[in-house]
């Protein structure tokens, strides 16, 4: 019996460190197909784009269902605490049980929620806009997205007001006569940052001041609003390109990984793998185009 479970858990290590090391060829195929559009359009960046954006649907779309609407719209419609199965609602509820047993458990779902049936009224409305797919009932998908782009809308304006603008206002009523504060002081408030900031916000808002042409004391302040602009920009990008570079490292580092003896040195077959087979559609191209070339001149030269 020993012996045997000994060979079980052998084959349960070679299954794991197989699929380890499978993982890192495909994840070193990925990343070299993505950077082989910096040569050109080819089709292993074809396959990994399709790859990421696939899996990527499918991966939140399965998120959102189950963290989402499954705990948060069914649960509210069936939840188990009001379960009974002689009322209409869990009558249906056990005909969808029946068939989708995971979505549904036997028992109704525990989710924590009271029966809320108003809830009705947004499944009513998601099922409107999947009639998009149906073109004699894409009409109601209107209404749908009517509501949904309207109550974003909403949401979105007023907790942008509440935390950019209210908050930015806020953030500049600032006293420089506050002559408690020190002087300078690069990490908590100071006479010098509370100029700046005052500076900095009366001067960038005169610049988009367009009733008046910027000469004089106006085009002094313009100028010096843009470049409190350009330096807020500047430091905006900055930010973004260090969190992208810092994406570039992580999969050059996992490349390096990869390349060890560990992965079977992954990284280097994909690459001369890629290579050459690039270098050889390239070298066919050529080919292609030179005969393409040399029959041209054949047909010109027969006309004459």
């Amino acid at each position: 019996m020993l012996p045997f479970l000994l060979r079980e858990r052998d084959r349960e290590n070679i299954s794991m460190e197989f699929s380890t090391i499978l993982g890192g060829w495909v994840a070193a195929f990925l990343t070299i197909g993505i950077f082989s559009y910096l040569y050109k359009d080819n089709p292993f960046y074809k396959i990994a784009e399709h790859l990421y954006v696939g899996i990527s649907a499918g991966y939140l779309l399965s998120l959102g269902f189950w963290n989402q609407l499954q705990p948060n719209l069914f649960g509210r419609l069936f939840p188990s605490k009001n379960y009974d199965p002689d009322t209409l609602t869990y009558s249906i509820y056990n005909i969808f049980s029946f068939f989708f047993s995971s979505i549904f458990p036997s028992g109704g779902i525990d989710k924590g929620h009271d029966q809320q049936l108003m809830y009705l009224i947004p499944l009513a409305l998601g099922i409107m806009m999947l009639l998009s797919l149906v073109p004699s009932l894409s009409w109601m998908a209107r209404w749908g997205i009517a509501y949904v782009v309207g109550m974003a809308a909403g949401l979105r304006a007023y907790g942008y007001l509440n935390s950019n603008v209210i908050g930015q206002v806020k953030g500049t009523a600032v006293n420089i006569f506050d002559f408690s504060l020190p002087v300078f002081s690069l990490s908590s408030p100071s006479i010098f940052n509370n100029l700046i900031i005052i500076t900095g916000t009366i001067t960038g808002l005169l610049y988009f001041y367009f009733s008046k042409e910027h000469k004089g004391t106006l085009g002094v302040a313009t100028k010096i609003g843009i470049n409190f602009l350009m330096i807020s920009f500047g430091a905006s990008f900055g930010f973004a390109v260090m969190g992208r570079i810092s994406l570039l490292v992580g999969r050059f580092s996992d490349l390096i990984t990869f390349s060890g003896s560990e992965y079977n040195y992954a990284t280097f077959w994909v690459l001369f793998g890629v290579i050459g087979f690039l270098g050889y559609a390239a070298f066919q191209d050529k080919g292609n185009s030179d005969n393409f070339s040399t029959n041209n001149q054949d047909s010109t030269f027969e006309e004459e």
